[in-house]
């Protein structure tokens, strides 16, 4: 690597330690510490079969919060490549300028408004039914989130090492009960007793493709739901009605694109995947599509998942287009008519 782009690599990981400075708190304990140690193992370059050192991990753990507590008050630095300087989410640009190093890069806003950022090396880029698909490989520089997949725009970044990491901490929280339900049924069509590390390989392959149908959903979604869907949401931060909405919005994303696409190709790790990784929220909004899932697995018939996929997208779109009839007001009655329509429409 060049000694611009080690700059580079060092500003994005700077900007991404700033993020983590403001919103590191915002995990429940349990989860922040699994987070952490996950985030050290990336640090470390160690995989996923080897053990942690506790001790060397809780000293990092206490100089990483050391370094966050400097960076409070830090505000995000720009992005130098060659003569030209952009701000750090002005992600089409810098990778219209990375073009030719091997190298992709996304800034971006994910749940909460929390700032998400990275810099990979790039396995492919292609176009997909009109988007273009980022799919990364090994990553530079990232945040304690470090989210899978993110859509901008007409571009979709998947993260291939953050996925895996999603996967491999699915695998460590069903491992402390190991309860019969969605997630180990995926877990179960690979062999992570023998070898850990093939397993998360294969499981992230087949993967890639339900988190790509996601974010086409999406963004699908938001071309129908438009600005003011957004505006909306950040009026709600931290409140039911927030998590409602961004439930009712997946909903519709995976009405349009993943469960169909899921249901079509017979694909039924994913599909188990799929149901694993629903919400609880979700799965209130929508029991039906439990009722469905359970009936799958007592009788092997996909019949009724596949009679929801039909009339799913309908219901979801004609809820979308109630909730933004309903305009804020200085004494936020909005907030419990946006929470009662949502109650009152689950499918």
């Amino acid at each position: 690597m060049s000694r611009e782009m080690q700059q580079l690599q060092e500003t994005v990981q700077r900007n991404c330690h700033i993020a983590d400075a403001s919103h590191a708190g915002d995990y429940t304990l349990c989860i922040y510490l699994m987070k952490m140690r996950e985030f050290f193992r990336w640090e470390a370059g160690e995989t996923y079969s080897a053990s942690l050192d506790n001790k060397q991990v809780g000293s990092w753990l206490r100089e990483r919060e050391a370094l966050w507590d400097s960076l409070q008050t830090e505000h995000f630095n720009p992005m130098q490549i060659g003569d030209a300087q952009y701000d750090p989410f002005e992600s089409g640009p810098i990778n219209e300028e990375l073009r030719d190093t091997g190298l992709v890069y996304s800034g971006g806003l994910g749940v909460n408004n929390k700032p998400h950022f990275f810099l990979a090396r790039l396995e492919r880029r292609d176009q997909y039914n009109g988007y273009s698909l980022y799919v990364a490989d090994k990553e530079l520089a990232r945040d304690l989130t470090s989210p899978p997949a993110m859509a901008q725009g007409n571009n979709i970044y998947i993260r291939r090492e953050s996925l895996k990491r999603m996967l491999w901490e699915k695998l460590e929280s069903w491992n402390w009960n190991q309860p019969d339900n969605a997630m180990g049924k995926a877990l179960a069509y690979y062999d992570f007793k023998s070898d850990v590390d093939r397993a998360l390989e294969a499981m992230t392959d087949n993967e890639l493709e339900t988190i790509l149908l996601h974010e086409i959903g999406e963004i699908r979604a938001g071309e129908r739901l438009g600005q003011k869907w957004e505006e909306l949401l950040i009026t709600l931060p931290y409140t039911r009605a927030e998590l409602m909405l961004r439930a009712v919005r997946d909903h519709l994303a995976d009405a349009i694109s993943t469960l169909p696409a899921l249901l079509e190709k017979e694909n039924e790790p994913s599909l188990h995947f799929y149901f694993g990784n629903l919400t609880h929220m979700r799965k209130h909004l929508s029991p039906s599509l439990m009722d469905a899932y359970r009936h799958w697995q007592e009788t092997d018939n996909r019949g009724r998942l596949e009679e929801l996929a039909d009339r799913n997208e309908a219901h979801w779109s004609q809820l979308t287009d109630e909730i933004l009839k309903i305009e804020p007001d200085p004494e936020r009655q909005y907030v419990t008519a946006i929470q009662d329509l949502i109650e009152n429409n689950r499918l």
